[in-house]
């Protein structure tokens, strides 16, 4: 552990010949909300707005002879792989699902000019990461892991070394999201039993928890890919090494809609764009309160590229967790007058946000699929029951995700 932690100096010292500590921020909302001191790593400040920059640089500058690096990347470890190609005046092959936001595809081809080409294969991580690897053994050139490799994990741990040095100390908790585990390897090698690691991934891509369960790294039969980020089907080896003994109740599972609250949050209240992963470690601050409370936590927001043409779909899905956006199908009679008697219904608070007829030829009945936002949850309990004394029939399709797909 003595050689890991003068790797991870040296490691730290490289990165100032390309860009200066990140910050570490106290954040009075979160603070005050919770009781604690909470600090917030901003890697969402790094030159490619997310922490993966370390590991590529961490990497590449022990590749010194190396002309061609190729990757595979849900988008950030993409453009630290590219800023570091244009960097260093190499070429770099980069594999990218063809999800991958456009913001995260323009930004990498900014970063890395006519230094890096860019292939969009599958639809998931996995599948990118197995074309780009079939490649780099059929052309050459050095694969460069976003997650399993020695030296990317050596990187990533420069985030814990400025931390301490920032704080002046070690903190009590830090809260680290997880993707493919390099990151979390890093920072919790560095900080071993000293500070008590929480780790935080997005329930369609508990691939951590799922390791530890099995005792090795196992794929997920299903990956939901909205937390990009952090949206990987296997935890790398290496990183199950250094993480394989992490207690069950230290890792946590978030919905990925209870994400989008916080990301409306912290950039209504804070000005802060986080993407998905990045707002995984603010929003398990309210899984910890009676962990946490009084005492000094570092959460890392890992990244901010974001892709604005999303946030109608985040504010949706905020919306939605909370409670105060609705839809359902309602059982409309075709007389005069109906309408109306619907509408008088609404409370003060309420207002339609989707009205759309789906059938139109009943003789005594049409189909309406409403949708209704509110500034308060208990309005709908109000709401419905008022539906309900005057004998309309309606049916809450808001959770029901295969009518959502079809019909929201």
């Amino acid at each position: 552990m003595t050689d890991f932690m003068t790797q991870a100096r040296a490691a730290e010292a490289a990165m100032r010949d390309v860009f200066p500590p990140t910050p570490l921020q106290k954040n009075a909302h979160l603070s005050e909300r919770f009781g604690a001191d909470i600090y917030l790593k901003r890697e969402d400040l790094s030159p490619v707005r997310s922490y993966k920059i370390r590991g590529a640089l961490n990497a590449m500058r022990k590749q010194q002879d190396q002309q061609l690096f190729v990757c595979a990347s849900a988008g950030n470890h993409a453009q630290g792989v590219a800023f570091m190609c244009k960097h260093m005046s190499v070429k770099g092959v980069i594999f990218m699902p063809v999800t991958t936001p456009q913001q995260k595809i323009q930004k990498t081809r900014i970063f890395g000019g006519d230094n890096v080409e860019i292939h969009l294969v599958g639809d998931y991580f996995d599948d990118t990461l197995s074309a780009a690897q079939d490649w780099c053994a059929r052309e050459g050139g050095h694969f460069l892991s976003p997650f399993d490799d020695a030296d990317v994990i050596e990187g990533q741990s420069s985030i814990a070394v400025e931390i301490e040095a920032q704080l002046g100390r070690v903190p009590d908790h830090v809260i680290l999201p997880v993707g493919g585990g390099g990151m979390s390897a890093g920072v919790t090698s560095w900080f071993g039993d000293r500070v008590h690691s929480l780790f935080v991934e997005p329930a369609g891509g508990a691939c951590l928890r799922a390791a530890l369960t099995a005792g090795r790294p196992v794929p997920l039969e299903k990956v939901d890919t909205f937390v990009d980020g952090a949206a990987v089907g296997r935890l790398g080896q290496r990183p199950f090494e250094l993480l394989r003994h992490v207690p069950l109740p230290d890792v946590i599972a978030l919905p990925e809609d209870r994400v989008c609250t916080t990301m409306i949050e912290m950039l209504n209240v804070e000005g802060i764009v986080l993407e998905p992963a990045g707002a995984l470690a603010v929003e398990a601050l309210g899984d910890l309160r009676s962990w946490i409370r009084g005492k000094t936590v570092v959460c890392v927001t890992s990244g901010g590229n974001f892709d604005f043409e999303r946030l109608p779909e985040v504010k949706e899905r905020a919306q939605r967790y909370s409670g105060i956006k609705k839809y359902f199908l309602l059982r409309l009679p075709q007389r005069p007058g109906a309408l109306k008697e619907f509408l008088g219904m609404l409370g003060p608070e309420d207002d339609i946000a989707r009205f759309e007829y789906l059938k139109k030829s009943a003789r005594n009945f049409g189909s309406v699929l409403i949708g209704i936002e509110t500034k308060r949850p208990e309005n709908f309990t109000e709401f419905f029951a008022r539906l309900d004394a005057a004998g309309m029939s309606y049916t809450d399709i808001t959770n029901d995700e295969t009518l959502a797909q079809f019909l929201i």
